[in-house]
């Protein structure tokens, strides 16, 4: 891992990953480092990608406020982020939580963005949205996990975890929801991932405070960035539904929706998500 010091003294850390056009990288939760990431589903062949960890989890430093996990604290960091790799515009990718933050910060600092890949994220959370997300767990009630992960989902989301660990043992339990199909290679994959155990401070306050009221619609018209909008076709929580709802608000946006694929769309679907990307970072690869 490499690291910077912020200018409030924390250490924010990042690896570096394959060769090629330089790619940063902003994982979701809140409160997830990079780790789940992996190499984007083999991105790193074509790319020097930079994977960081936000603020608080992974090898970077916990702010000493543990409110502070607003959208401005993460676009602070990202901009120090920048200027430290010496990159007058960049090439960004945010999943999940860390699409918000991109999105959040093309707009800001439409100049420092070369091209934007959102994936699998969302603008707000509205009504037809959350309609979605009933179905799409509905559609996996005949599954024997169903119980245990609508439970630990809604635990999750009522702030029932007094630890890190508490929040790291109800995302394992609710995990199988984010994906299209869960079987062996999805439970190996969880597996591989279950060492980074989570910061609980960033979720809790996005659950409670931020999560059902933020509305990054009305920023989105001044993101110049060319703009990739992908996911899911079965991303229960951030999936078809959303991505019209940035496509609409982002001049030019292109929209790709992978079938068949959940949440982790780098996992479910390798090959069509790296296709996706390169083709629209302008990368011809030799089949």
């Amino acid at each position: 891992m490499e690291a910077l010091t912020t200018a409030d003294g924390r250490r924010l850390a990042y690896r570096r990953s394959g060769s090629g056009p330089t790619l940063v990288c902003h994982p979701g939760g809140p409160g997830f480092s990079s780790l789940y990431l992996g190499e984007l589903g083999g991105l790193d062949e074509h790319l020097e990608l930079v994977l960081f960890d936000p603020r608080g989890t992974g090898a970077s430093t916990r702010p000493s406020d543990r409110r502070a996990y607003r959208i401005d604290d993460y676009l602070s960091d990202l901009e120090e982020l920048r200027i430290h790799l010496g990159l007058e515009r960049m090439q960004l990718l945010g999943h999940s939580h860390g699409g918000m933050i991109a999105m959040a910060y093309a707009a800001r600092f439409p100049g420092r963005v070369e091209r934007l890949i959102l994936a699998s994220t969302l603008a707000r959370f509205s009504r037809e949205q959350k309609a979605a997300m009933e179905s799409g767990m509905e559609k996996r009630s005949g599954e024997p996990w169903y119980d245990d992960a609508r439970a630990a989902l809604e635990a999750e989301g009522a702030g029932e975890f007094s630890s890190d660990k508490d929040l790291a043992d109800l995302a394992m339990r609710e995990f199988p929801f984010y994906f299209a199909r869960y079987g062996e290679a999805t439970r190996r994959y969880l597996e591989s991932i279950r060492p980074d155990v989570p910061n609980q401070d960033p979720l809790r306050l996005f659950n409670k405070e931020i999560f059902e009221t933020f509305d990054l619609r009305p920023e989105s018209p001044r993101i110049t960035a060319p703009t990739l909008v992908i996911t899911g076709e079965e991303d229960f929580i951030t999936g078809p539904q959303c991505a019209a709802d940035l496509s609409r608000g982002i001049r030019g946006a292109e929209t790709v929706l992978l079938p068949d694929t959940g949440h982790f769309l780098f996992f479910e679907a390798p090959a069509a998500f790296r296709e996706a990307v390169l083709s629209f970072l302008g990368l011809r690869v030799a089949a």
